[in-house]
């Protein structure tokens, strides 16, 4: 019992990541259940209340955003940080389980694949008008003209997207940074989703929650793109054509790292993704993403679904040989200071 009590010690973090994870398979995310992010939600509408300029140059308008984004990620980062170390440093077992709880609420592969699954059942039992309705919970697009195609379409682009954002950053910055990264990461996420639009009230005081999600996500969304090409070739689909529709199409979108991973799912399944949508009743143009092969049809949901699942296995066997990585590198580096301490001295 001292031993393994010893092992859970040294491998707190690697452990409750294992275990977050499984839990979000078995659970998803209950809509009864208090989630930390809407903590931060409110956090981010209290700041904007009190911090959007009313008047003013544009410059003012970006300052503030700036000191929003500041001020939500130092209170997340600092709160998680304390939180987890305090209760690891007072009780041992009661820190683990809440880091365990941190961990697999920060996760969200099994919500998107329930959310998806909704809209072709929607489509498949209720109709068009259903499946409306299911995929305006999970897009941020205008869902009232959309026919059964764009209705497909806006769930598949979900999913492909969603696999960087919900599952492979998050649990790439949880343990390379820990709980308290993990969580820094999803503050960064809904500030975006919140203050990120392209419109007259966020162009710049939301630029900075823009620009610093593309940061944050830029190596994860190509992390995510890699995984997602060994799960297409895992569950049949063209994982050639999924490379090659990623080589040429993965610049096609106005962020930086959305298109890595649709592109992949577009070039996987033989679709045409993307293209001009309605957002708040104005039509953006959006250039597409990927060969339209053959028609889209409902079952599409479920192939995204089947690669969505394989690349998150994938993504947590990944980030886990990361994690092991990092440490053997951090553990060859101190006994290389240490040496370098001893002998130091013999040189004077």
């Amino acid at each position: 019992m001292q031993q393994f009590y010893g092992f859970l010690q040294q491998w707190h973090l690697e452990v409750a990541a294992v275990l977050g994870f499984l839990l979000d398979w078995l659970l998803g995310d209950p809509e009864h259940w208090f989630h930390p992010v809407r903590l931060i939600g409110g956090l981010v509408r209290e700041l904007e209340r009190r911090l959007y300029p009313k008047a003013g140059p544009p410059v003012a308008a970006f300052w503030n955003g700036l000191f929003l984004w500041l001020c939500c990620i130092g209170a997340v980062g600092t709160v998680v940080f304390c939180l987890t170390a305090g209760l690891r440093g007072t009780f041992f077992p009661l820190g683990f389980l809440f880091e365990v709880l941190l961990s697999y609420q920060l996760l969200a592969a099994r919500c998107l694949l329930d959310s998806a699954e909704r809209v072709a059942q929607a489509l498949r039992e209720g109709g068009l008008a259903a499946g409306r309705k299911a995929v305006s919970y999970i897009v941020g697009r205008d869902t009232k003209a959309l026919d059964e195609a764009g209705v497909i379409r806006a769930t598949v682009e979900t999913v492909a997207e969603n696999a960087s954002d919900g599952e492979v950053a998050p649990l790439f910055y949880l343990l390379l940074f820990g709980v308290t990264g993990g969580w820094v990461y999803k503050a960064v996420n809904t500030m975006d989703s919140m203050l990120g639009y392209k419109n007259a009230r966020y162009e710049f005081f939301g630029r900075v929650a823009a620009r610093m999600d593309d940061v944050f996500n830029w190596i994860p969304a190509r992390i995510a793109a890699f995984l997602l090409i060994v799960a297409a070739a895992i569950t049949g689909q063209n994982a050639g054509e999924a490379v090659r529709i990623f080589r040429r199409d993965r610049f096609r979108h106005a962020s930086p790292n959305s298109a890595q991973t649709e592109s992949v799912m577009a070039g996987a399944l033989g679709l045409r993704l993307a293209g001009p949508a309605s957002y708040f009743g104005e039509r953006k143009e959006k250039p597409y993403i990927g060969d339209a092969g053959r028609e889209i049809e409902t079952e599409d949901i479920a192939r995204a679904n089947r690669m969505l699942t394989a690349a998150s296995w994938l993504s947590l066997f990944f980030c886990l040989a990361l994690r092991f990585l990092c440490r053997a590198i951090a553990a060859k580096l101190a006994v290389g200071l240490q040496s370098a301490a001893v002998l130091l001295p013999l040189l004077f």
